[in-house]
């Protein structure tokens, strides 16, 4: 089930996973065999294509790192959402760690940023200092709308410190976090089971997944 467009949606038990970009959904579809997919479109602006009933929003997509230690094709999974509000926890972030980390994927987990601009330079050290690890321009506004409903955000890094975005190397580090993001479906689906099977999404205790 996908929706690019508006239209009703029918009620929910799993997650909904949402993309900024066509490009990011298409990649991500690849991995999933029952999970809906909407384009919420750049900066979250179509975000009222949101489902009004789920189990819970997962944001996914291309990130960049803040952090040194991050290299282009690591994913990191957000245990809090930073924007203009008060930060979102994500409470299940290192149930979903361990499910991508099962699947090969290199994984780390932290905080994310939300801007309303790609983030560079300068900028990225700031951000890196107030402990955030990754930057995205959507996530933070799909968490505002999410309610009481659980959040979860995964970003496959393809830009970083002294790898920038305007850059001849980004397209080969596109292409080839595209192919991991297409990688993430399966973990997605087994970790939306687990939350819906145990009625909670509390997945932080005993998963052996460490923050840096």
């Amino acid at each position: 089930m996908t929706s690019d467009d508006a239209g009703e949606w029918p009620p929910m038990v799993g997650p909904v996973v949402c993309t900024g970009l066509r490009v990011e959904a298409r990649a991500v579809r690849r991995g999933l065999a029952r999970t809906p997919v909407v384009v919420v479109g750049y900066r979250a602006r179509r975000a009222d294509r949101l489902p009004a009933s789920c189990a819970a929003l997962v944001m996914m997509g291309f990130g960049g790192a803040l952090d040194e230690r991050l290299r282009p094709g690591d994913v990191v999974v957000a245990d809090e959402i930073r924007g203009a509000g008060a930060p979102v926890p994500c409470n299940a972030a290192h149930l979903l760690a361990e499910e991508l980390i099962r699947d090969g994927l290199s994984v780390q987990v932290g905080p994310l940023v939300t801007t309303d601009h790609v983030v560079s330079g300068a900028e990225r050290a700031v951000w890196a200092a107030q402990g955030a690890r990754v930057a995205d321009m959507e996530s933070a506004v799909v968490a505002a709308r999410a309610g009481r409903r659980p959040v979860a955000a995964v970003r496959v890094v393809v830009d970083g410190p002294g790898r920038p975005l305007l850059h001849p190397g980004t397209l080969a580090r596109g292409l080839a976090a595209r192919r991991i993001l297409a990688r993430t479906g399966p973990a997605l689906e087994r970790w939306g089971a687990l939350l819906v099977s145990r009625g909670d999404v509390d997945g932080t205790e005993g998963t052996g997944v460490r923050t840096p």
